[in-house]
């Protein structure tokens, strides 16, 4: 069998994705039935051979951080382009950690007596194929593979072109893992081609493709919810923010607060706009003031903050709007938690948001009122994350409301049908 750079080189980009297609369907009909151990073999080869090729996987990585640099790309960016030794025993310990949950597949629940006689419950089952189309992240192809996998599913996965030598390299190692479980090499197909009209077919493969899980930027998620001809698992952006209420404990306010904006910049998790009730604005502001300049932080501000922390920027209405995803903050000065509230459901994007209080009334009322995929007490936004979560790993983390919401895992990637139990029972 050709590979699919192959089939990709000098031909129709219609016909090669309807030939990815067509082999991941086939291959979704023998995931459905693929043993546990077998699934969970494969999850330990993928994981053993992905630190076994690290050297590799960091050279092939550098092509693309070159690259990246050469075509001009941001920080926040290379940032969540680049693969070290840290993140690639990250990347392999997701898959094992995936490979120790329970198997999803088969499961029976709510199995009661009908008064005919029969038993009716509901079995979780595979969504079948699913296509993942991301931006940057070369993590996202073990992460994508190795929850598709446990899940029963086939996986279609499409990286961005600026993390295509990483994609491959990863690539390889999951066919390696899946060979040595004997399971079948295209129920993880990695589309090779960069070109962008492959993108076009992958979303309207309805014959062969049950959902599709766009990973990326605003813009990429926009055009793949409006122009998808199959059902879309998304989140747009994350505006996520951090409410400091006139209970709060200060030590742990500075705390949370502070990791949540720099424990990480670039990703969907990390705080856009803190909030701070104004009864201890002058207390705690400038405190996290100094503590994010020295990080390099930049500040905005509104009028309110600006008094209590001179010289930052004014902060703009856009801004509040804003998911930086950088070393920017937008900060305001609310009267309570219902100013908080309110700003929240205004300028927030449905993703994480949290509280830092001691009123287990206003923690109540935070968990309650705010509409987010979570929201959190006393802890920071960047614990968003399918692996913090015990999921093992994540596919990403969607902001709808039907079928998945939160960080998207193996439940998030099976459905339901409802079995029947009979014994020669008829209607009557």
């Amino acid at each position: 069998m050709k590979t699919a750079s192959q089939q990709a080189s000098g031909t129709d980009i219609k016909r090669y994705m309807r030939e990815v297609g067509q082999r991941a369907r086939v291959a979704a009909r023998a995931m459905s039935r693929a043993e546990t151990a077998a699934k969970d073999s494969a999850l330990t080869a993928m994981a053993a051979e992905i630190e076994r090729q690290t050297d590799a996987l960091i050279a092939a990585n550098k092509k693309d951080l070159e690259a990246g640099k050469a075509q001009g790309l941001d920080s926040a960016m290379l940032d969540r382009l680049e693969l070290n030794a840290a993140r690639i025993k990250s990347m392999a310990e997701g898959l094992r950690q995936i490979g120790l949950l329970p198997d999803p597949v088969g499961e029976i629940t709510d199995l009661n007596y009908r008064p005919s006689g029969i038993q009716v419950g509901r079995m979780r089952v595979p969504l079948g194929v699913i296509g993942i189309i991301y931006e940057s992240r070369p993590n996202v192809t073990a992460d994508a593979a190795g929850l598709c996998l446990k899940s029963g599913n086939a996986s279609i996965l499409r990286g961005g072109s600026e993390a295509i030598h990483s994609n491959r390299a990863i690539a390889v190692c999951i066919q390696t893992g899946l060979k040595q479980a004997g399971l079948p090499e295209d129920a993880v197909q990695v589309v090779e081609t960069a070109d962008r009209a492959a993108v076009g077919e992958l979303i309207r493969l309805k014959e062969y493709v049950d959902v599709i899980i766009p990973r990326g930027g605003k813009s990429l998620i926009e055009r793949i919810s409006t122009e998808a001809t199959i059902p879309v698992i998304k989140h747009l952006h994350g505006v996520c923010h951090v409410y400091i209420d006139d209970t709060a404990d200060m030590d742990k306010a500075v705390k949370v607060a502070f990791n949540a904006k720099t424990q990480r910049y670039g990703t969907c998790n990390t705080m856009e706009t803190l909030l701070v009730a104004r009864g201890v604005a002058g207390q705690v502001l400038p405190v996290l003031g100094k503590m994010y300049h020295e990080k390099g932080v930049e500040l905005r501000g509104c009028e309110a903050t600006r008094k209590i922390l001179s010289g930052i920027k004014t902060a703009t209405e856009e801004d509040w709007y804003t998911e930086y995803l950088a070393p920017i903050l937008s900060i305001r000065v609310v009267e309570n938690v219902d100013e908080a509230i309110d700003h929240i459901a205004r300028y927030g994007s449905a993703h994480t948001d949290a509280i830092v209080t001691e009123d287990i009334t206003h923690a109540r009322r935070f968990l309650r009122e705010v509409d987010s995929s979570s929201v959190m007490v006393n802890a920071s936004t960047r614990f968003a994350d399918g692996f913090e979560y015990g999921l093992g790993a994540e596919i990403g983390i969607s902001t709808d409301k039907l079928h998945a919401r939160g960080p998207v895992g193996l439940e998030g990637l099976t459905s339901v049908k409802f079995v029947v139990l009979g014994d020669g029972h008829v209607r009557k």
